[in-house]
């Protein structure tokens, strides 16, 4: 990045000099100097072009691990009052809605697993349907799909996976209002009959993981952390219905912006008002897609939780929580002294509400919302907390990985998926891919340094850091 066109707020945080974009409101990144230095000047232009859009509260902002997407850079956060002409944009949630990742802590120690490990991780790769276009055993009807995308996780729970007591520590107890089916095309219906309780390809995975090290031991007592303790965390999406979902809604929205005159500083930000028809039909599909997303996270775990109960019979696993990455959700948050109902939109970032806040479970009221910071295969996650000053900061956003430092393409040209595995093998990590290229792209390398990030979050005041993760198995696609 061009770092003569930002100026330091402080050690954590940069804004764009001058007006940041024609008129525009504020831009806001957020990071170290080295985070802010690596990422690519794209991030600079797309938040530049999300402080123009129309009803913007505060300013636009950019997480540490913030580098080039659609639209909105991904880690990008943006707030809108409908109130005040506010928009919603497709490319302000991204394709993949509700990616996200459901984190179990578990009862077992690393060291109760070590000696079927490679079995463990044989299974999981068998019993978890992974990789592009694979399709599950589960297969839906029309009005089951329509049943999915109104109730999300509870209608998974009502069929057999996972349990009541999981809903808590969910977003939302794993059902988003809003949901209208009749928004959803018959393109992106035909897409998920087969992908319920499916991981997907990509970044998405299935990490076996040990606690290796706590940062914040009351925090850690609260979420149920101790060192050594076997950890899974299940990383996917809405999968072929929310990309779908994407696609025809940038079309539409697009559509919107011409026909109400609203002047886009990208093509790639089509949107429109949050209450106009277009507006409201959008919001009506992704919260439907949020519960497919919702839903499909519950089953992957009850799927998991058969693998473990099979070698270990007294294992048990309880969700630690289960949060969005790529979502715009209605909040309320008090600026300027006010408070004031807004359409949120994270793209690559995390809600990371602080202690107190209403919406917590009991459990977590005063330590504040567990946030996961995903790292790559090969390195490590984070586990943080929502702080008070990140509602000030970011509307309560936090960091959603470690964030690509390089292309898909470029850690091709760099990696070879097989040589790759058997390294990361000699570190003790074991990777189950059906992809070879898939592994390559997916390289340690091709990310930034995860405690980096975690360490930037921090000191940003958007989260703060509880316990590091180790991966010890990695199902991808």
């Amino acid at each position: 990045m061009d770092m003569s066109r930002i100026e330091a707020l402080d050690e954590w945080s940069w804004r764009i000099k001058g007006p940041s974009a024609a008129g525009g409101a504020e831009a806001i990144v957020y990071g170290d100097r080295y985070l802010v230095a690596a990422m690519d000047d794209k991030v600079l232009e797309q938040l530049g072009n999300v402080a123009r859009l129309p009803g913007l509260v505060g300013a636009a902002y950019a997480m540490p691990d913030a580098h080039w997407g659609y639209g909105f850079p991904i880690g990008g956060v943006a707030a809108f009052d409908p109130a005040r002409g506010g928009i919603v944009s497709a490319g302000g949630v991204g394709f993949d809605i509700s990616c996200g990742i459901r984190c179990l802590r578990t009862n077992l120690s690393f060291e109760e697993l070590v000696p079927r490990l490679q079995e463990l991780a044989d299974n999981l790769l068998r019993d978890i349907p992974a990789g592009v276009g694979v399709e599950g055993k589960l297969q839906f009807g029309s009005q089951d799909l329509d049943d999915i995308m109104r109730e999300g996780a509870p209608w998974a729970i009502g069929q057999g996976y996972g349990d009541v007591a999981d809903l808590p520590f969910i977003e939302e107890r794993g059902c988003v209002a809003g949901a209208d089916p009749s928004a959803v095309s018959p393109q992106a219906r035909q897409r998920q009959r087969g992908e319920m309780g499916t991981l997907g390809s990509g970044n998405h995975y299935l990490e076996v993981q040990v606690v290796d090290r706590i940062d914040d031991e009351r925090t850690a007592a609260a979420f149920g952390l101790s060192p050594g303790q076997v950890v899974i965390s299940i990383h996917c999406g809405s999968r072929g219905l929310g990309h779908q979902i994407g696609t025809d809604y940038l079309i539409c929205l697009a559509k919107a912006a011409g026909r109400l005159g609203i002047v886009l500083p990208d093509r790639e930000l089509a949107c429109a008002p949050i209450d106009s028809p277009e507006g409201q039909q959008y919001l009506g599909a992704m919260n439907a897609a949020t519960n497919v997303a919702l839903a499909n996270r519950q089953i992957l775990t009850a799927l998991t939780r058969r693998v473990f109960g099979h070698y270990f019979p007294n294992a048990q696993s309880a969700t630690l929580f289960d949060v969005s990455h790529n979502t715009c959700k209605v909040e309320e948050h008090v600026v300027a002294g006010r408070r004031r109902r807004l359409y949120v939109h994270r793209k690559g970032a995390t809600r990371a509400f602080g202690p107190g806040h209403p919406e917590l479970p009991d459990r977590y009221r005063d330590a504040g919302q567990p946030v996961i910071i995903g790292g790559s295969m090969g390195t490590g996650s984070y586990v943080l907390a929502g702080t008070t000053a990140s509602e000030a900061r970011a509307f309560s956003s936090a960091s959603h990985g470690a964030g690509r430092l390089m292309s898909r393409h470029q850690a091709m040209r760099q990696w070879r998926g097989r040589e790759l595995i058997e390294q990361l093998r000699e570190r003790g990590i074991l990777i189950h891919t059906h992809s070879m290229r898939g592994a390559a792209e997916e390289a340690p390398g091709a990310y930034k340094d995860v405690e980096a990030v975690a360490k930037a979050t921090e000191g940003a005041g958007l989260a703060r850091r509880v316990a590091l993760l180790r991966p010890r198995i990695c199902v991808k696609g």
